[in-house]
């Protein structure tokens, strides 16, 4: 176990950043000053931010302050959950199989692929006339 008590850790996901600070305490998650439940109103993603504390059975451990950017909603949850992973292997490296073995602690490489020029979008053609 590591001394210091406030841990920090940065997660990223498609382009949404998260850096995340991980306090011993009571389970409250604060979001862009926001409380989780507010900032997170689906269940489903609010499960997929709890996800590090219940593989590493510290749910209502610690309190979490978030401060995410950019993208979207989706992304931003992504970015958190890998930033809390981060975190709390910081505060306790022997947790990290546990997580890692979750698939907690990689980052998800897919980005948006890039518009090509003469086209519509990335892969789309435009239509094809014969005549």
């Amino acid at each position: 176990m590591s001394e210091a008590t406030t841990h920090c850790a940065t997660g990223r996901r498609k382009t949404s950043v998260a850096r995340v600070w991980v306090t011993p305490g009571t389970g409250k998650i604060t979001v862009n000053n926001k409380t989780f439940e507010d900032y997170v109103p689906t269940v489903t993603l609010q499960n997929a931010v709890l996800e590090p504390f219940q593989k590493a059975n510290l749910v209502n451990k610690f309190d979490v302050k978030v401060v995410a950017k950019g993208g979207g909603l989706a992304g931003q949850v992504g970015a958190i959950r890998l930033g809390l992973s981060r975190a709390l292997c910081e505060y306790d490296e022997e947790l990290r199989p546990a997580l890692k073995e979750a698939g907690l602690m990689r980052r998800d490489p897919r980005q948006k692929e890039r518009k090509k020029y003469g086209q519509p979008g990335a892969r789309k053609k435009f239509q094809f006339s014969k005549r």
